[in-house]
């Protein structure tokens, strides 16, 4: 009788990587941050022996030590994650900064409320300057990347163009950058979030839905592909 020489599944089958867990991608993340903020070691062990120290001071005073300690413990790793965090997305910002699409990727940290347009809305193909959109409730918010004296006229060309289209909607412009009258990438998301609300979650959707149905009309000649100008987003997350 002939042998069955044929691979079984597991054999013939390529093996898929597998995903990082939740402790790796922390990991990841920590020796990304460290070697962009080396400060952020000592910052996060100084955090952890404060909270641990007090906790501890107040589980003697109070005759329960052990309880102490173990709130301590807990209140101190929590208060060093968050200090990663923060410190990881300052470092991800500061490895993307001045690449092209890079205050597109400032929008995709704002919270919940506010509809991002994932491409630009306008953009001059021969300097590369780029408008990016969001909309919520303080408005139609235009953020540039780009030169102020090149990308304002362009900005203002978008704004005008949205005028016409949403003529009771308002329309802020941020121009993104670290020159005068300018909002770095790490700051944008909390420049917006501080913009007052000025229309309902349902005058949201519908200025969104008016917008999408209009679509976007980028100037972009042969060879140029607008989805370019977007960075990794695992950028962002330390990746």
């Amino acid at each position: 009788m002939a042998k069955n020489t044929s691979n079984t599944p597991s054999e013939s089958a390529p093996k898929k990587a597998k995903k990082p867990n939740s402790f790796q991608q922390m990991i990841q993340v920590f020796q990304m941050t460290r070697r962009a903020d080396p400060n952020v070691v000592w910052l996060m062990a100084l955090a952890f022996l404060v909270l641990v120290g007090a906790s501890l001071l107040v589980g003697f005073i109070l005759e329960n030590w052990v309880t102490g300690l173990i709130i301590g413990i807990l209140l101190g790793i929590l208060a060093a994650v968050l200090i990663l965090s923060r410190r990881a997305e300052r470092a991800a910002f500061s490895q993307i900064e001045g690449q092209p699409g890079a205050s597109g990727a400032a929008l995709s940290t704002l919270r919940r409320g506010w509809i991002v347009e994932e491409q630009p809305v306008a953009m001059n193909p021969r300097t590369q300057d780029v408008v990016f959109r969001a909309v919520g409730r303080p408005g139609v918010v235009l953020v540039t990347e780009g030169p102020s004296s090149r990308v304002r006229a362009l900005a203002d060309g978008e704004r005008k163009r949205l005028a016409r289209i949403l003529p009771n909607v308002p329309i802020h412009v941020i121009e993104s950058g670290r020159g005068d009258g300018q909002t770095p990438i790490d700051k944008i998301a909390k420049s917006m979030q501080k913009l007052k609300p000025e229309l309902t979650k349902v005058e949201v959707q519908a200025v969104n839905k008016r917008l999408a149905s209009l679509g976007t009309r980028l100037p972009i000649p042969k060879g140029i592909d607008p989805t370019r100008v977007r960075p990794d987003r695992r950028a962002m997350r330390g990746r």
